[in-house]
C-alpha cells in the first residue's frame, strides 16, 4: 500500500471583497474634505496662486485618505501623498488656466481631465514598482474618471460657480467607484507575488 501523499493547497486570496470595496469607497470623503479645506484657505480658484495652493492642499488631504483606503497593499504613504499633492497642484493650475477659470460643463470636464492626467502621472510613478507596466494605464484612466467627476457634479446642480478645487460628493462617489480597480490591482499583484514566493 503506497503512502498517501499530501500537498498543501496553493494559497488563495480573495482579490475583491465587500469590505475592501467599502473601505475604498470611504475615500470619496477626501475630495470634499480637501476641497473645503482649500476653499477656506485660498478661496476661489480664479487665478494661478489659489490654483497652485488649493491643488496642493486638496491633493495632500486626498492622498492621505487614499493611502488609508489602499490598505496593507498600498505603496509608501509619504510617496503617495506627495505624488497626489504635487500632481493635483500642477494639474489644477494648468487645467483651470486652460479654461480661463471658467465653470461651464465643458470647462470643468476639461479641467478635470487635465487635473486627473497630472495626478495619474504622478501617482503612476509611485505605482510602477508594484504594478509594473499596468501602472502606465493609470494616467489615462484618471483622466477619464476625473472628467466624469466634474460632469456628475455639474449635472446634479452643485454651485460650481464657487470655483472649487475639486468636484463635490456626487462626483467623488463616482470617481471612488470607478477607481476601485486600483486597490484590486494592488491586491492581485501582492497575491501573485505571495504565491510565487
Amino acid at each position: 500500500m503506497s503512502p498517501v501523499q499530501t500537498t498543501s493547497p496553493a494559497p488563495t486570496t480573495r482579490v475583491t471583497s465587500p469590505r475592501a470595496f467599502g473601505r475604498w469607497m470611504v475615500t470619496f470623503a477626501g475630495f470634499p474634505l480637501g476641497g473645503y479645506a482649500a476653499y477656506l484657505t485660498t478661496g476661489r480658484v480664479d487665478s494661478l496662486v489659489p490654483a497652485l495652493l488649493g491643488g496642493l492642499i486638496t491633493g495632500a488631504i486626498l492622498g492621505a485618505v487614499q493611502a488609508w483606503g489602499l490598505g496593507r497593499n498600498r505603496p509608501p504613504v509619504a510617496a503617495w501623498v506627495v505624488a497626489t499633492a504635487f500632481g493635483m497642484m500642477v494639474g489644477l493650475a494648468i487645467g483651470s488656466a486652460l479654461v480661463d477659470y471658467g465653470t461651464s460643463l465643458s470647462d470643468l470636464v476639461l479641467q478635470g481631465a487635465v487635473t486627473g492626467l497630472a495626478v495619474g502621472v504622478a501617482q503612476g510613478f509611485v505605482l510602477l514598482p508594484r504594478l509594473g507596466r499596468i501602472a502606465l494605464a493609470w494616467p489615462a484612466f484618471l483622466t477619464a474618471a476625473w472628467a466624469a467627476g466634474w460632469a456628475v457634479t455639474t449635472l446634479i446642480g452643485i454651485d460650481v460657480d464657487q470655483q472649487f478645487t475639486v468636484f463635490g460628493s456626487g462626483g467623488a462617489l463616482t470617481v471612488a467607484a470607478l477607481t476601485f480597480v486600483l486597490p484590486t490591482a494592488l491586491k492581485r499583484t501582492a497575491a501573485r507575488k505571495e504565491i510565487q514566493s
